[in-house]
């Protein structure tokens, strides 16, 4: 495991991160409540949500690559999908800039257990973006672009016994809970590659951006991140 996912993922920070390892079903199975008893206030609340959320959506990004990436403006309803009130908050698609980077598709197509292990691969030059030779995991993609990987670097893909070319599945332990795809990814096994389609969007009663926290404890984070950036303006 790399030092800075064994840092992210240590059990006194109780945080969920994009990684397949069983320390993150052991967060989410302890965790009875988003707040504890003394967290009280509106900015303690709202600042246990931007730690929580960017705690998921980490990726070694940087506060300041992040706000970069934030934008204040959230990206309107389409009511022609269900009524305005059947949407969740808008404010769950704040993170969508990151679901772009190619770290974040390789590991939602489920070609790597984690996003370190996503960026390695990357990295180490077992990526193609459209066809070339890719080695910048922060790069946000274009729609229709496609994310291809290596199928010997895969990481559910084993070389047989028999000595067949045909590398076989082989599950990984605790991978079965992110074992979902996002409806802006086309994901195809049998080349090891994904297409980015569109931006992610809400729809009645759900949000295309995968997260294990609701859409309003993403408003509050939010809150903070839009009171930061005008600041910073």
């Amino acid at each position: 495991m790399p030092r800075k996912a064994e840092g992210v993922l240590k059990l006194s920070r109780k945080l969920i991160s994009l990684s397949w390892n069983p320390r993150n079903l052991y967060h989410l199975a302890t965790r009875t409540a988003l707040f504890t008893a003394k967290q009280k206030t509106l900015f303690q609340h709202i600042w246990k949500a931007k730690r929580d959320t960017r705690g998921y959506h980490n990726a070694e990004i940087t506060e300041r690559q992040w706000l970069r990436m934030f934008n204040d403006q959230l990206p309107s309803l389409n009511v022609k999908l269900g009524d305005r009130g059947s949407h969740p908050n808008a404010a769950s698609l704040m993170y969508a800039p990151m679901e772009r980077r190619v770290d974040f598709i390789v590991f939602r197509s489920h070609f790597a257990s984690s996003i370190w292990m996503a960026r390695q691969m990357i990295a180490h030059g077992k990526v193609k973006l459209n066809g070339k030779p890719f080695a910048f995991p922060s790069h946000r993609v274009k729609d229709g672009d496609v994310v291809s990987v290596d199928p010997e670097a895969v990481t559910t893909l084993v070389k047989p016994g028999s000595g067949s070319e045909v590398l076989d599945f082989k599950p990984q332990p605790y991978q079965q809970p992110w074992m979902f795809i996002p409806e802006y990814l086309e994901v195809n096994y049998n080349t090891c590659s994904t297409i980015f389609m569109r931006e992610p969007l809400t729809k009645p009663h759900n949000t295309e951006v995968p997260s294990p926290y609701p859409p309003n404890f993403h408003a509050l984070a939010y809150k903070f991140y839009n009171r930061r950036g005008r600041t910073r303006k």
